[in-house]
């Protein structure tokens, strides 16, 4: 929550309900993060893993947002595609 409103954290705490509160988590995980320069990284990210895996050739490895984002959370993969990369 730090940044919302030009707060800091313990000003957050103190003047935001518990109402609120919620209210942002959801927005959140709707939206994805407040931080302008991590949704510009993600955005040029998914852009570019885009792009490249359109210049791949048939069956290669495909790329993914988070290969060209070094600030994203990682990418939490199926079993299938782990067991895909033990070969």
């Amino acid at each position: 929550m730090n940044g919302i409103g030009g707060r800091t954290i313990a000003e957050a705490q103190a003047n935001m309900s518990y109402p609120e509160f919620i209210v942002w988590c959801k927005f959140r995980r709707k939206r994805g993060s407040l931080h302008l320069g991590m949704r510009t990284e993600e955005s040029i990210a998914r852009f570019t893993a885009l792009y490249a895996n359109s210049k791949t050739r048939e069956g290669a490895q495909r790329l993914h947002a988070e290969d060209f984002a070094p600030h994203m959370d990682p990418r939490i993969i199926t079993l299938e595609e782990a067991m895909g990369t033990w070969d």
